[in-house]
């Protein structure tokens, strides 16, 4: 009898709030992933979520082999001793959910393990994208796996062990802010939430002197945020070098809710209060339901180590925004995420981080920007 794994998880923000799941089936002989589902279920609970996303992730696994045996994993304690009959079932938003999950699988098919949170990344992206797809008014798109690429659990690298010789072949980050806009010249919020600008003329500039500064420095793969801004200051190296450019969604810029386009005063005279708020903590969110910094370094980090799988040994160029390059940065280093704030990255300014297998970072240099001072280059 065939085994099948499912990996399911489900959150809300707001507990109710937005709410969406996402779940995972693998082989279990060979780990190897044969199905996603995630989907946004508008305002719902954790534990809502959290079921909808099991029941799910049970009928992607029928769908795959109805006669296989089950072993689910999740991270909400709840589900698992429920479904296990360790506990009762008294809420009655839960007993229909549950019983819709038992009728997936005949009686004996499927078993239950809890796992910590940080074991079940891969349903927690998922479920995360599909929140970020519903909140932008889209339905999450599936994506065919690919059995060569590792899950997020198997890409996250160990936490660093502190300082000490160099372990293995590190995998080079280049990181590049895009180049300047309309919006970096007078110093406006200029997240994913809003207008998606160009580069201007002294941007366009800015990214072929970084091309010509990165040809010889053995790049071996592209790697951009989504936005224009950073696709147009990724090409001109990609055309030198022949290489394709991979967008990465995790490495988009925050979404600044209402503040997008507007200056850091104009916020504090229309805003005061959750200004304040987002300074304080990286908790906050701006104004209007934009992103968290806590939020954006959960996506940054599963891009960082999805980009480690991939390109495993190699130098890679990142085209980023402020904050992911500032949250990859300060992750590198074991930094608070206020320390952000102390941080100052110009517009095409290069900053490399080497990410070794023994799960040491090693941060080599920030805010580069000799590259544009040799080709004349003003840097706001």
């Amino acid at each position: 009898m065939r085994e099948l794994i499912v990996e399911a998880d489900g959150g809300s923000r707001g507990n109710p709030g937005p709410a969406g799941y996402g779940a995972v089936v693998r082989d279990a002989a060979t780990g190897e992933v044969v199905a996603e589902t995630a989907e946004f279920i508008g305002r719902a609970t954790n534990n809502v979520a959290e079921y909808r996303g099991l029941i799910a992730g049970l009928r992607a696994a029928r769908e795959v082999d109805p006669g296989a045996s089950v072993r689910v994993r999740m991270d909400s304690k709840l589900v698992v001793e429920q479904m296990s009959g360790r506990w009762q079932i008294k809420h009655p938003d839960m007993r229909p959910l549950a019983l819709e999950a038992r009728d997936v699988f005949p009686a004996g098919a499927v078993t239950y393990e809890w796992i910590p949170r940080e074991r079940n990344k891969y349903a927690d992206r998922l479920a995360n994208e599909a929140m970020d797809a519903g909140k932008r008014g889209e339905q999450w798109t599936p994506r065919p796996p690919v059995a060569a690429e590792p899950s997020e659990e198997e890409a996250e690298l160990p936490p660093a062990v502190g300082w000490g010789p160099a372990s293995g072949t590190p995998t080079s980050f280049l990181l590049l802010r895009h180049g300047e806009t309309p919006f970096t010249a007078r110093k406006a919020f200029s997240g994913s939430g809003g207008e998606d600008p160009d580069l201007s003329a002294t941007g366009l500039a800015q990214a072929e002197a970084a091309a010509e500064a990165l040809a010889h420095t053995g790049v071996q793969a592209v790697v951009t945020s989504p936005l224009a801004r950073c696709r147009q200051t990724a090409q001109p190296l990609a055309d030198r070098l022949g290489l394709d450019v991979r967008v990465e969604e995790g490495f988009r810029e925050t979404d600044f809710g209402a503040w997008e386009g507007l200056t850091f005063a104009e916020i504090q005279q229309r805003h005061p209060e959750d200004l304040a708020r987002w300074l304080a903590s990286p908790d906050a969110e701006p104004t209007g339901g934009g992103e968290s910094f806590a939020a954006v370094a959960r996506r940054v980090a599963v891009a960082r180590d999805k980009t480690l799988a991939r390109y495993a040994g190699r130098t890679v160029l990142v085209v980023s925004h402020v904050t992911p390059v500032k949250t990859l940065v300060r992750l590198a280093l074991g930094a608070p995420a206020l320390s952000m704030f102390r941080m100052e990255l110009s517009p095409a300014a290069l900053s490399e981080v080497a990410y070794f297998p023994d799960g040491n970072a090693s941060l080599r240099r920030f805010n580069d920007t000799a590259h544009l001072r040799t080709a004349q280059l003003t840097v706001r």
